[in-house]
């Protein structure tokens, strides 16, 4: 292959294949429309002989190729290798430019990203919302690459104590964030959302916090009256919470509800894993009356409806219904969640005659002790029965007294 040295032998050059032109410099022809300039040399990191393209010849002349040919040559006598080098530039590139996203950008992309590897849209949505209601505050037009330790602590530290086991979830979702701007090239150096060894050194230990969440609540020798007002109102509202209050289950628990999970010979509701808190198959016993409240819905029972019907087609009442019940019945001192409570402060004072472990599970309440848990055996659905049974039994002698109006 001839040696080109000169211009016009380059623009003249017709034969296919590579052809020299000095100091490493390949001019590459495909054809007489095609040509482009390569550097060869051997790495001086990995001693293994490589290809540099430098540009097509309609944009780069001999001169120009020459040069960066060089440029590249003084850099392999420096020890480095050119490709990598470019690479490392181009990231760099792609970093600044990156810096001017801004922390909801990253956290929108991030949570669309990560969204399909979670089990449902529920958790997607916990995801917006903890971030919208305590990042976004802080952190919302803040460019990524601006956010410190300091920004951290300014959104966690409010919440830390008085909210610990949501505090503890936004910094795991921060530090996530965070994470997958830098796989993403567009961050780089420590999470500064990274606890061990780093906020751990700042923050209190959440295993150590406290963690309570009060929900106002019904005192249970009130519970009668309220039934019995509830009773005087129609709708599925009224009836999904009194089957809330009957089971003491969650509000997501009974609004989830579908006719496939209800075994009404058998008097037991199972909900599935994928829909209890702690991520276990619960069977719940039915009373009496929440038999009733199911036998008096009228509707074709496909096993995939939601027993208590919401306003759209094909879904089940909204999490807020209850609240809005509550409010149409002007009552504000007390929340959905608190039937619970009522009903854990009944079974204390009234139940006696039934373990703390049969109220814990009725509640669907996870045990913390490990060597307790480890040691349970079943579920206790025949003494849950008979302590449902008992449940309504004194909700139905508290109507017939008017026990303590509301």
């Amino acid at each position: 292959m001839p040696f080109l040295n000169s211009a016009r032998s380059v623009q003249s050059i017709n034969i296919t294949g590579y052809h020299r032109c000095g100091d490493g410099l390949y001019l590459q022809v495909a054809n007489q429309s095609s040509k482009s300039w390569l550097y060869r040399y051997k790495s001086p990191v990995t001693k293994k002989q490589r290809e540099m393209g430098l540009g097509s010849y309609k944009f780069v002349d001999l001169a120009q190729a020459r040069q960066k040919a060089l440029e590249n040559k003084k850099l392999v006598i420096e020890g480095k290798d050119p490709i990598e080098e470019r690479k490392a530039k181009q990231i760099r590139v792609q970093i600044e430019k990156s810096r001017d996203l801004t922390f909801k950008e990253i956290a929108e992309v991030c949570i669309a990203s990560k969204s399909h590897e979670w089990k449902n849209a529920k958790h997607a949505q916990q995801w917006k919302n903890t971030i919208t209601t305590y990042a976004f505050p802080v952190l919302e037009n803040v460019q990524i690459s601006q956010i410190t330790t300091d920004l951290i602590l300014k959104v966690l530290e409010p919440i830390w104590v008085s909210k610990a086991e949501t505090a503890s979830r936004v910094r795991q979702r921060l530090e996530m964030i965070w994470d997958y701007a830098k796989a993403r090239s567009y961050v780089t150096g420590e999470n500064p959302a990274r606890l061990k060894g780093h906020l751990d050194k700042i923050l209190s230990k959440t295993s150590k916090v406290k963690r309570v969440r009060h929900f106002p609540a019904l005192p249970y020798k009130q519970i009668g009256a309220f039934i019995e007002k509830l009773r005087n109102r129609v709708g599925v509202s009224p009836l999904a919470l009194e089957f809330k209050i009957l089971t003491a289950s969650r509000t997501s628990e009974v609004t989830g509800a579908k006719w496939s999970e209800m075994d009404i010979k058998e008097a037991v509701w199972t909900i599935p894993a994928d829909r209890m808190k702690a991520e276990q198959e619960h069977r719940v016993p039915l009373c009496s009356r929440a038999l009733e409240i199911l036998n008096s819905i009228k509707s074709n029972r496909n096993p995939m409806d939601h027993v208590f019907l919401g306003l759209k087609h094909n879904t089940g009442l909204s999490n807020n219904a209850f609240l809005t019940l509550l409010k149409t019945m002007k009552i504000s001192n007390i929340t959905p969640h608190g039937f619970r409570s009522t009903f854990r402060d009944w079974a204390s004072e009234e139940a006696y005659q039934f373990s703390g472990d049969t109220i814990e599970l009725a509640l669907a309440h996870t045990i913390k002790n490990k060597t307790e848990a480890a040691y349970r055996r079943g579920d206790q659905l025949k003494r849950r029965r008979d302590l449902m049974a008992l449940w309504e039994q004194y909700i139905n002698s508290n109507m017939a007294r008017g026990v303590q109006e509301i």
